[in-house]
């Protein structure tokens, strides 16, 4: 598929669906669902369950599942976005605390979820534009990621409970990274924090994520390289030294390999968006 789709499931479409062959698959891309109206029948993590809107639903590379749209009250509509998960790499992991054992959450009717759903309709809009812009698409997408974190955490102030020992230790590896990120630790120190080895904590990454322990925390910096490039005005530079990166050159090719941009481009790019 492309790098980023995005599309509607109404009433015509989920008929097609309920009529058409739907097998349990799996899919090499992310998805999230925002339903607005209607039910989503999710097979996911060996169970199913129905869930009327309105409700989020984000279901992580290479999950088996299947999803049949339902209509109630004789409606249906939901938002589907699909995308690479190195459009917006800086997503995945984000998100993994919150959907990877638990992939769909009802929400409650606000203001947020309008704004959620408003979000969505600019996205698609600037997809049909004749010359669409994945930087705006991309920016978009991320605020729409942050609202539905917002959304989460106030549902759930406790998250939900880990089923597995592979998911608590990669969540207390998240907690550890999140401490640590700036400083230019290697992948073993990671591990030792967790008491196991390096070989060990690679592997329950690429279970959750398919990646390894260094990409991971390359995303982490990317995420905050972005808000300083944002939110600041200090140099390339400055901000590869406070996140761990003696070299300029090097922070800028890890920069652009992770995101597609130079840290100068994407500075430039945000601050136009911000700008309108």
């Amino acid at each position: 598929m492309e790098i980023f789709k995005i599309y509607q499931v109404d009433v015509a479409e989920a008929n097609r669906i309920a009529q058409s062959e739907n097998n349990v698959h799996h899919h090499d891309f992310e998805e999230l669902i925002i339903g607005i109206e209607g039910e989503l029948e999710h097979f996911i993590d060996f169970k199913s369950e129905t869930y009327a809107a309105p409700f989020i639903s984000f279901v992580t590379k290479g999950k088996t599942h299947r999803v049949k749209p339902k209509l109630k009250a004789r409606k249906c509509l939901f938002w589907v976005l699909r995308f690479k998960s190195e459009f917006i790499a800086e997503t995945t992991f984000q998100l993994y605390n919150h959907f990877h054992d638990q992939a769909t959450f009802r929400i409650t009717p606000s203001a947020c979820f309008q704004r959620i759903v408003h979000i969505a309709q600019m996205i698609a809009d600037e997809m049909h534009e004749t010359q669409s812009d994945l930087g705006i698409v991309r920016q978009l997408l991320s605020t729409l990621f942050t609202m539905i974190e917002s959304e989460y955490r106030k549902q759930f102030p406790e998250g939900l409970p880990y089923s597995s020992t592979s998911s608590t230790t990669f969540k207390n590896f998240l907690t550890i990274l999140e401490e640590n990120y700036r400083r230019p630790e290697s992948v073993n120190f990671y591990a030792e924090k967790l008491f196991m080895s390096a070989r060990g904590l690679n592997i329950i990454c690429h279970q959750i994520l398919q990646q390894s322990v260094s990409e991971i925390i390359e995303t982490r910096k990317l995420i905050e390289a972005k808000n300083l490039l944002m939110n600041t005005d200090k140099t390339i530079s400055e901000i590869g030294f406070e996140l761990g990166y003696s070299d300029k050159a090097y922070f800028t090719n890890v920069f652009k390999r992770k995101s597609g941009q130079t840290p100068t481009e994407f500075r430039t790019d945000i601050k136009a968006i911000i700008s309108k």
